[in-house]
């Protein structure tokens, strides 16, 4: 698929994967909707959510580029707000041919210690999240007879981490709805994908998933999260939001893959 002056929907696009991502796709004449929370706030594990500002800023970043850019206020797990939303993109841009399910949260501890609470807000950001924004653009690719999905799940969707319980089943839930609704869409001419990233120096990371790992805050924090990434991943370096915006494009463009989960993670994860 041609991928200029196509029109991009990417859910949590405010920050991190998801500002990479939409950057990614507007160097290549894409004009893009981010939606995100437009309200400052913590989830269950208490590193902060994205902002209104943060929003604005990543459409400003997009609109540099020569393409349309616009923000929309969205709760993934909310069926009302999502399909608001989509209506929203459709009014001012004609239709959705890219949908990039990218907004999640995480949480870790022992699953003996693990609230309902925290479990509900993973599945229902990470898993519930991608159902609802899916249904709500099909119909308008199915119209237009061309679509492309791409889901964000994880590494950690591919093998479990102790103390990830939730987030690990939330990321394999994705991959297992990627395969489903690439089979489903297929005959359509819809594909359906996903990707696994790494490590990457996001907010999830150093203000989260790092705390099983160091006790060091501020820039010892980042120089602990390089530490740990050059042992742990066999080309060395941390991940990219770029890294993960390229791999989108690649999936967006590509007319004969359908129903994979491509690793972007430096060979961490090779299967």
């Amino acid at each position: 698929m041609d991928l200029r002056d196509k029109v991009a929907l990417v859910t949590g696009g405010a920050r991190g994967i998801g500002r990479g991502i939409a950057l990614s796709l507007a160097r290549q004449g894409v004009h893009v909707a981010i939606a995100d929370l437009y309200e400052s706030g913590t989830g269950t594990a208490g590193y902060a959510l994205a902002n209104e500002r943060q929003v604005n800023n990543v459409v400003e970043e997009i609109r540099s580029y020569g393409v349309q850019a616009l923000g929309v206020p969205v709760d993934v797990t909310k069926a009302a707000l999502v399909e608001s939303m989509v209506d929203t993109v459709i009014t001012q841009f004609g239709s959705i041919e890219i949908l990039c399910n990218n907004a999640g949260v995480i949480d870790s501890g022992l699953v003996v210690d693990m609230s309902e609470a925290q479990w509900d807000s993973i599945m229902d950001v990470n898993v519930k999240g991608v159902f609802l924004c899916s249904k709500a653009v099909i119909p308008t690719m199915l119209h237009n007879g061309l679509g492309r999905i791409v889901n964000i799940s994880s590494g950690a969707g591919k093998h479990g981490e102790a103390r990830l319980a939730a987030y690990c089943a939330s990321k394999f839930a994705v991959l297992g709805f990627t395969q489903s609704l690439a089979l489903e869409l297929a005959p359509h001419g819809i594909t359906v994908n996903a990707i696994c990233p790494g490590k990457l120096m996001t907010s999830m990371w150093l203000d989260h998933i790092m705390d099983d790992h160091t006790e060091a805050q501020g820039q010892k924090r980042v120089s602990a999260f390089n530490d740990y990434v050059s042992r742990s991943t066999p080309l060395g370096r941390a991940q990219t939001e770029q890294d993960i915006g390229d791999a989108v494009v690649y999936l967006a463009g590509a007319d004969n893959v359908t129903g994979i989960a491509l690793n972007v993670s430096g060979g961490s994860t090779m299967i």
